[in-house]
């Protein structure tokens, strides 16, 4: 066999490693990584070889909870066609593996944690994985809190950094938690109404699913949204940013606002995509918007 020929077959055949990978749903990780280490960055005396630390052992213990997850609800991801595919669905994992999968991560994530930082890092790292597996997995085929639920381990990354770092919850973690508890509902919303049919196959209990629906995703999209704009604000109200992060975190919650009420106008494909586009545009920005204004205003004293 030549060696091209040997180079196409290599590429054709599946990583050994891919379906692992897939269970951390490397995309969600990414983010997780990416708030955890703002969250670490802003603590006291914070230096990046130790942030990233921290962001990667916190990365172990969601990515814990994304696999738990996967393992409770492989039967109703294999009735909806965006989760069909998943390494449990498919059986290219089984449960036993994914769940000693699931043990290493967040035995590895838990124990850095404390034993590189604090042990405080290390419990709410434990109790963020209790409340998603726990309440909010089975939730979802109960009620609509399921959203409410969820979006309290959603928000957690950065306070979890925090912690992890200065040893202590300080003003800037509950800050960033809360601007990243009320961020979640317009994204999720928007994208719950795209797969609503996935849901209701599911027999998931999301807002857009319920009976009488129409506009509701749209309505709440947009009273959440408003919520987020003084939410967003907070870090200049308290005193612990600038006017530079005032400004920037004002002009993309009014953007978020804008698509959201597009969206609450008219309930359709491309406005809903336009509330996701707009929600992953703003985290990253809105983290770059926190770590300049902090160079910003050191330069300036």
């Amino acid at each position: 066999m030549s060696r091209r020929a040997a180079a196409v077959q290599a590429e054709a055949q599946p990583s050994v490693l891919a379906p692992w990978l897939e269970l951390l749903r490397p995309r969600v990780a990414s983010m997780v990584t990416l708030m955890a280490l703002l969250g670490a960055a802003t603590a006291p005396g914070s230096t990046f070889p130790r942030a990233l630390e921290a962001a990667l052992l916190i990365t172990l213990v969601t990515g814990c909870a994304s696999v738990l997850n996967q393992v409770l609800e492989r039967e109703t991801d294999a009735l909806m066609p965006r989760t069909a595919a998943r390494p449990l669905v498919t059986g290219r994992i089984g449960v036993v593996g994914a769940l000693v999968f699931a043990t290493l991560l967040g035995a590895a994530g838990a124990a850095g944690l404390a034993l590189r930082f604090n042990l405080l890092s290390a419990f709410l790292s434990l109790a963020t994985l209790l409340v998603y597996v726990a309440l909010y997995t089975p939730l979802k085929r109960v009620s609509t809190s399921n959203t409410v639920v969820g979006a309290v381990p959603g928000a957690a990354p950065p306070l979890l950094g925090y912690a992890a770092l200065a040893g202590d919850v300080g003003p800037w973690a509950w800050c960033m938690f809360a601007v990243i508890f009320a961020w979640q509902f317009p994204h999720f919303f928007a994208i719950a109404w795209l797969y609503r049919e996935d849901y209701r196959r599911a027999g998931h209990r999301m807002l857009p699913c319920v009976e009488d629906a129409e506009g509701l995703a749209g309505r709440h999209s947009v009273l959440y949204a408003l919520a987020l704009i003084p939410v967003a604000l907070l870090p200049l109200t308290a005193g612990l940013a600038g006017p530079f992060y005032g400004i920037g975190a004002g002009l993309l919650s009014v953007a978020y606002l804008v698509a959201s009420v597009a969206f609450a106008r008219r309930e359709d494909r491309a406005r809903a995509r336009a509330v996701v586009v707009t929600s992953l545009f703003y985290l990253p920005l809105w983290a770059g918007l926190i770590l300049t204004d902090s160079l910003v205003s050191a330069s300036l004293r």
